[in-house]
């Protein structure tokens, strides 16, 4: 018994301290997978998609918008150009981006009617707006951009200032299926017949293609399209000088159609005698106003819609849901660039692009 009592206190306090250091060395500690879980999902990168409609200098003023705007705003962004002008080559995109994971889409598109489906499938999954060219009757969340019609007005009066006693005009455009290029076109129609502009762009009414339309001044000659290639567009502008010689203007309504028209008039020799009224900022454009070519032309804000988009998706995918206005609709006015203000112009543009 004596033996028994000497072990027994040793012993119960040999396995207390073995109880005590226990859980400090042995113990391991669990991760909680839903705090790190939601950590994760927090700190990373969304992705974006910013979709033209072509290749364009257009789109290369708002890949740089985009860049910008990933920086301030934490965004990976993927512009995507569709080599092809093409509503088939947009949809290519649009599943491989879908694919690919993104988070969110902005994108221009090609034909919107025929588009709706997809841009709907998109919008099922990912928050999708739109720039430059709208889909309203789509699911898209919002539109970025400017009035078409009303740029198309603006449009109307340089022609107006470069014909001021009136005369035969021709327009040139990629293609008729988007929603700006008939609003573009029907702007400057309406401007030159001295229609009075509707309430609304749900209330514009569109002159059929066909017959030249015209006015007490105007002839308007017809609406040439070209699906995005300028020599395509080349083309059908030396056809124009060939078929009617009193041709007094041409009026281009994308980005690489004024220097296109410029183009087939230099090698006509009719630089001056053919008035040339533009869409957009190309540098040839600029130039040609600044020469006395080229009486203006009417400017978006490219650099604006690949910044604005990226901000704006990069909200809604933060789950900011106040970034959408109620009328779904950001407004970009466009602008008239003539010789009076094409140099402060031009140099604001190369700030911004670095150009």
């Amino acid at each position: 018994m004596m033996s028994i009592r000497r072990v027994c206190p040793q012993a119960v306090w040999m396995l207390a301290l073995i109880m005590f250091l226990a859980p400090a060395g042995c113990e391991k500690k669990q991760p909680n997978t839903s705090q790190d879980g939601a950590a994760a999902a927090a700190s990373a990168r969304p992705r974006v998609a910013f979709v033209t409609n072509q290749v364009a200098d257009f789109w290369n003023i708002s890949k740089v918008g985009c860049i910008d705007a990933g920086k301030d705003f934490d965004v990976e962004v993927d512009v995507r150009m569709p080599a092809e002008a093409t509503a088939v080559e947009q949809k290519r995109i649009i599943e491989d981006l879908l694919t690919a994971g993104i988070d969110g889409i902005a994108i221009s598109p090609i034909d919107s009617e025929n588009e709706r489906e997809l841009l709907n499938k998109a919008a099922a999954k990912v928050p999708l707006i739109t720039h430059d060219s709208d889909a309203p009757q789509t699911d898209r969340l919002l539109y970025i951009g400017m009035n078409n019609y009303t740029a198309g007005r603006l449009c109307g009066e340089l022609v107006k200032q470069a014909l001021p006693d009136g005369g035969e005009v021709m327009m040139f455009i990629g293609r008729l299926e988007q929603n700006n290029s008939k609003l573009r076109r029907q702007g400057v129609i309406d401007e030159l017949l001295g229609r009075p502009a509707p309430a609304t762009v749900d209330a514009v009414r569109f002159d059929p293609i066909g017959d030249p339309i015209k006015s007490d001044k105007y002839t308007l000659l017809g609406t040439l399209t070209d699906q995005g290639m300028i020599n395509k567009c080349k083309d059908n502008a030396e056809d124009t000088i060939n078929a009617y010689p009193n041709l007094g203007a041409m009026v281009g309504l994308f980005e690489y159609n004024p220097p296109a028209c410029y183009q087939a008039i230099e090698r006509a020799g009719k630089l001056g005698k053919i008035k040339i009224i533009g869409f957009d900022e190309n540098s040839v454009t600029l130039q040609a106003i600044k020469d006395g070519t080229c009486t203006g032309t009417v400017v978006q804000n490219p650099y604006e819609y690949g910044y604005q988009s990226v901000k704006i998706l990069a909200a809604l995918i933060r789950g900011d849901q106040s970034v959408i206005p109620e009328n779904k609709y950001i407004d970009i006015p466009p602008r008239k660039i003539t010789k009076d203000n094409v140099d402060a112009y031009w140099a604001d543009l190369k700030a911004k692009t670095g150009g």
